[in-house]
């Protein structure tokens, strides 16, 4: 008879990719839905002359047209159902986590639990279509008509296309989130900088081959690029453990030894949601700004002109803009996500305190002074990691979009955190396999 030493080894050693069939179910379930994504960006817009649109973007190359574009999956450069992406829900959500903080109607619904996080989400959705809509009308506006067709319906049906391009991808990353792998919105995301990634790299090694770019000066970029995605691996797998001490407990007629834990704290507590946040508000004001020029390819006039020519992408007032809002969404989403009150009541009711800190007040602001540390450097290496690649596109416009801080700081985060959601899965049913067959329990009679 195998020992439970034997037993246990095996059924750690059980191939769990062909045991759970949950885990494969969801990992085709995501990987279909990106599949749908990636289709609708190849999708045009009826009625869009795309002569005179190719010619409107290339115009663009370099301006913020691009730095959408990387967001949209290419869906802008093809002008595609998915141009708008999931950038009006992502700016919704901005503002119903602002709200929640100045609300105390929206504060009272998120301490009510899981009713009042769907009744949030709700609002975030019907502020999404808001979003979309103006968008969309913006949008199609300065678009080019193909001959023959009206002006009126144009803008209708291209309106109508776009915003229900946006709603789309926000279901499908809702059941992503719900049913497969991984933040779905991350990965629509991720998705569509990943497909195009391989692309800027070949542009980019052209560009070396033609004169444009001094070989080296492409070696440099991209060793910079691996040093960076290096740089970001090992920053988010950075933990600040701090040590959780229980008493001793008396069950019954046995005193149990008091237990020792970590609380595990993250360097970047906030993860990729600041450069996404701060992407997506810097380029709101611009998005409509470059499709009212036309197809003459004139350059929007007055304030909006003026601020279209500050927020340009490796313009000094986008670079300075960008990094204080990077660092107010550290700290701001920092503060939502972790609550150093609530972290130090929960301790105390479960008998656990830190240290040489007495329990309730002072754990609290033990943690708070802690987190704010750390976030602190969080918020530096996020400005740092996305503002070298800027700083650098400010002298040489045509390094790729793709190849920023900011594509790279996405792809990596949402891939380690994909990965861990699946280690989380496999861990899981393989704790499952070892109740059901191991003999810890006791012998068979």
């Amino acid at each position: 008879m195998a020992s439970a030493t034997e037993q246990l080894a095996k059924n750690m050693s059980l191939d769990a990719f062909g045991k759970a069939k949950e885990l494969q179910q969801r990992i085709l379930f995501t990987l279909g839905i990106l599949i749908c994504y990636r289709l609708g960006t190849y999708l045009p817009i009826p009625g869009i002359d795309p002569a005179q649109f190719s010619a409107l973007f290339q115009r663009q190359e370099g301006g913020i047209l691009q730095n959408l574009n990387m967001f949209a999956g290419g869906a802008i450069e093809r002008m595609g159902i998915f141009a708008l992406n999931v950038m009006p829900y992502i700016s919704a959500s901005i503002i119903m986590q602002l709200m929640t903080t100045a609300s105390p109607t929206l504060e009272r619904l998120k301490k009510e639990g899981e009713t009042g996080r769907q009744q949030i989400n709700q609002y975030t959705r019907y502020l999404t279509v808001l979003f979309a809509l103006v968008q969309s009308f913006g949008i199609a506006q300065g678009l080019p008509v193909m001959e023959g067709i009206p002006q009126w319906f144009f803008i209708l049906s291209t309106v109508v296309t776009l915003t229900g391009g946006t709603l789309l991808l926000m279901w499908m990353g809702e059941q992503v989130t719900a049913r497969g792998v991984g933040n779905g919105i991350s990965l629509i995301i991720f998705a569509g900088i990943v497909a195009e990634l391989p692309k800027a790299i070949v542009q980019l090694i052209d560009s070396s081959w033609s004169g444009t770019m001094s070989f080296p000066f492409v070696a440099g970029i991209l060793l910079m690029a691996v040093a960076i995605i290096v740089f970001i691996v090992f920053i988010e797998r950075s933990q600040r453990r701090i040590l959780i001490q229980y008493p001793k407990r008396q069950q019954g007629n046995q005193m149990q030894q008091g237990q020792t834990s970590f609380l595990p704290l993250k360097l970047n507590t906030a993860g990729v949601i600041p450069p996404i946040f701060a992407s997506s508000l810097l380029l709101l004001p611009a998005t409509v700004a470059n499709f009212t020029v036309g197809a003459d390819g004139g350059a929007p006039s007055g304030w909006l002109g003026t601020l279209v020519a500050l927020l340009g992408p490796g313009q000094p007032g986008f670079i300075l803009l960008y990094a204080f809002m990077i660092v107010f969404f550290c700290f701001f989403y920092t503060s939502i996500v972790f609550n150093p009150e609530e972290t130090a009541d929960n301790l105390r009711k479960y008998g656990g305190f830190i240290p040489g800190i007495r329990p309730g007040k002072r754990t609290a602001e033990y943690l708070d002074h802690v987190l704010s540390r750390l976030t602190v450097i969080g918020a530096a290496y996020l400005t740092f990691v996305c503002l070298l690649p800027e700083i650098l596109r400010s002298q040489v416009p045509s390094i790729p979009f793709y190849l920023g801080g900011t594509s790279l700081l996405i792809v990596v985060s949402v891939t380690m955190d994909t990965v861990t959601q699946i280690q989380s899965h496999l861990v899981a049913h393989q704790y499952e396999g070892m109740i059901k067959k191991s003999r810890l329990g006791g012998k068979k009679r």
